[in-house]
């Protein structure tokens, strides 16, 4: 019997792909593998096959016989099927369809003011600090929650606990303990539901609340949008911290004209992979790729980063170059039908920090060597636990 790899490959350095994606991708393009569970799956690492899968219809997140799916991790967000297959493309619509006003890019770009206002104070707060100082505490972690709070009518008060909630929530070693804060979520979610429907206000959950009865349906997907709104950003602030401090060059383009912070903002997204763990997709039908056949019920597993730095796409693809033409958009978001609701919100935020922090603090660095940052290690979206620096 052939050994098949098992993902994720380990990396060396923390703000590498492993070069392991890169040869399977040459060798084999959609590859057999087995997770840590010891599951086979497909890997999708290449950018045209993941952007081709991405709209397949085909393939969905639930899968046909639930108790047969193979898992990625004992994550209950990520890990494995999500939903049912009779339903799952309607109710993804209807809860797009519900959700997607309150991200539109228009309602994004009214946000950007306040969303600046927000970095300017936390900066401040951060300059009247006697460095050294935790970066991930004082910018990274507080300006998401404080965001999506506002956005969704979520209580930054709660931070603490549903920052706990969602820690718990991604853990990828115990399923049990996963699942339990997943439900705790949902539960936390609803109580607030109730909540703005006898006090509403100007957010998405009070808007939500006065039209759906589906109180359920409201919860898991707002649970969802408030782990993503907060956990995923983070994480590109720190990693897009790193990358810039790792390329002076490139930092000193933005030091002499923040006007090119969306563009580092676009290469960060593009190179910034925190988590290797990928996106599990099954197959309601056999679907024929190449000389690939993928069966009804097997998994897929879309890895973002590998795909992301796919060399037929973009040319010297581990360079960090924040000119680079954006004529192939990386996958960062997803694609398609699937694309993530909330990277408008994203971008805002980042291109925020991006073109003020180092016009701040032109002197800021890293006080520990890069690889010896400490990490959240066992959730799907690892990334840094403390990001201490100097200026």
């Amino acid at each position: 019997m052939t050994t098949l790899p098992v993902i994720p490959f380990a990396r060396s350095r923390l703000l590498e792909v492993p070069a392991a994606y890169r040869d399977l991708r040459a060798k084999e393009g959609i590859a057999k593998v087995r997770t840590s569970l010891g599951d086979e799956v497909w890997l999708v690492s290449g950018y045209e096959d993941a952007r081709r899968l991405f709209i397949d219809a085909r393939l969905g997140r639930s899968h046909p016989e639930p108790d047969k799916a193979a898992r990625l991790s004992s994550s209950a967000l990520l890990g494995g099927p999500q939903g049912d297959a009779a339903t799952e493309k309607a109710e993804h619509e209807r809860m797009r369809k519900l959700f997607a006003p309150s991200f539109s890019a228009r309602r994004m770009k009214a946000l950007g003011d306040h969303v600046g206002s927000l970095v300017d104070e936390l900066l401040d707060h951060l300059a009247g600090l006697r460095p050294p100082a935790d970066l991930h505490a004082e910018l990274s972690f507080p300006l998401p929650v404080l965001v999506i709070c506002r956005l969704l009518g979520v209580p930054y008060g709660d931070r603490e606990y549903f920052s706990g909630v969602s820690v718990r929530m991604s853990d990828m070693l115990d399923h049990d303990r996963s699942m339990a804060a997943r439900e705790e979520m949902g539960a936390y979610m609803a109580d607030l539901i109730q909540r703005k429907r006898r006090e509403p206000a100007e957010d998405v959950l009070s808007d939500l609340a006065n039209e759906l009865d589906d109180d359920g349906a409201i919860s898991r997907l707002a649970g969802g949008l408030l782990f993503a709104g907060h956990e995923t950003t983070v994480n590109r602030i720190d990693f897009g911290v790193l990358l810039l401090l790792g390329n002076p060059g490139q930092l000193d383009l933005l030091k002499a004209d923040p006007g090119r912070a969306p563009g580092a903002v676009e290469e960060i997204l593009r190179m910034a992979s925190p988590s290797l763990h990928g996106l599990p997709r099954y197959a309601h039908e056999d679907i024929v790729i190449g000389d690939v056949t993928i069966r009804r019920g097997e998994a897929v597993v879309i890895t973002l980063g590998p795909a992301n730095r796919d060399e037929r796409i973009y040319p010297d693809p581990d360079v960090f170059d924040i000119r680079r033409p954006q004529t192939d958009p990386h996958l960062s978001f997803g694609y398609g039908p699937r694309f993530c609701i909330g990277a408008s919100l994203a971008r805002v935020e980042l291109v925020a920090v991006f073109s003020r922090l180092f016009q701040r603090f032109p002197g800021l660095r890293t006080t520990v060597p890069v690889d010896e940052l400490p990490r959240n290690e066992g959730r799907i979206t690892e990334g840094l636990a403390r990001l201490p620096v100097t200026w």
